[in-house]
């Protein structure tokens, strides 16, 4: 999507970060409590498309689509935050891959982590635009780093950035691995392997049509084709299994794995409104194992 000082002739930011964001947004203002997932910000950062985006949600509350939108996207924000934010890892590098419209660096108060937002680089002009006009000042632990995953090392970029690779990091990966072919996947995780001992991950990705429920194949069926007719094709379908592989492959050891019922606690899915449950994709926590008997490693 377009922002207004964005010119036809250059590459457009991501649609996706729009309808993530639209979708955060609207868990505020049409779904019930508890709520699973609260950010403040994801409206503001909608810009002039947040009239235009969040009156679907608002006409049609109950639409599985964006019910399932509104459930795909806080899910793995809570639980991807949950994790982040524990207190007892001593981490305190923070790097989120295919950044969007991510929120957490401008709603955090104790700036704790050094924040990494890894995206294209016009889905990061176009963001910069977006807080700048809604008076949101970047804060001086962030640092954008314009990479394209198909084709540059992570790692190295990062470190380049100033992330320091002898100390571990937290990496946040959603709404990314359905975008990318097998091999990119493969090659970012060996990357992020190649981080310090303690260094942890949360990725998700889609689950293939025999691993979804009757929802999660409805929404795929609704929404994979126009995500290709908008130019971002869904290319990589990962059971939770194939992603461990992918995930020991690189040096990690898995800590957990969950779909969106048991990616956060079991009373938010006691609830009035259209939320429910999908088996449409899954989320993997894993960590690169420290040494025994080294301090650090």
């Amino acid at each position: 999507m377009e922002t207004a000082d964005v010119s036809r002739n250059a590459p457009r930011p991501s649609r996706t970060a729009f309808t993530a964001a639209a979708a955060r947004a609207a868990h505020l203002l049409v779904d019930a409590e508890p709520a699973i997932f609260s950010d403040p910000l994801a409206a503001p950062l909608l810009g002039d498309r947040a009239e235009e985006l969040l009156a679907y949600h608002r006409m049609h509350t109950t639409h599985p689509v964006l019910a399932g939108a509104r459930a795909e996207a806080v899910c793995r924000s809570r639980f991807t935050e949950d994790r982040l934010t524990r207190g007892n890892s001593g981490i305190d590098q923070y790097v989120i891959l295919g950044a969007g419209l991510d929120s957490f660096a401008y709603r955090t108060p104790a700036r704790r982590f050094r924040v990494f937002e890894v995206d294209h680089p016009a889905t990061q002009a176009a963001k910069r635009e977006l807080l700048a006009a809604a008076g949101v000042a970047e804060p001086a632990p962030v640092t954008f780093v314009p990479v394209d995953f198909e084709a540059e090392p992570l790692r190295e970029r990062l470190v380049q950035s100033g992330l320091d690779p002898f100390r571990p990091v937290f990496v946040s990966w959603l709404g990314v691995t359905m975008y990318l072919t097998r091999p990119a996947i493969a090659a970012a995780l060996t990357d992020l392997g190649g981080f310090a001992p303690g260094s942890e991950i949360v990725a998700d990705h889609l689950l293939p049509p025999e691993l979804r429920d009757a929802a999660g194949n409805a929404y795929a069926e609704a929404v994979g084709p126009v995500a290709a007719e908008q130019g971002e094709p869904w290319l990589t379908f990962l059971s939770p299994a194939a992603l461990a592989v992918m995930v020991r492959d690189a040096g990690f050891e898995v800590v957990e794995q969950a779909g969106q019922r048991q990616s956060v606690p079991s009373r938010l899915w006691q609830r009035p409104d259209a939320l429910r449950p999908a088996a449409l994709s899954a989320l993997t926590h894993a960590r690169i194992p420290r040494r025994p008997g080294i301090p650090g490693r």
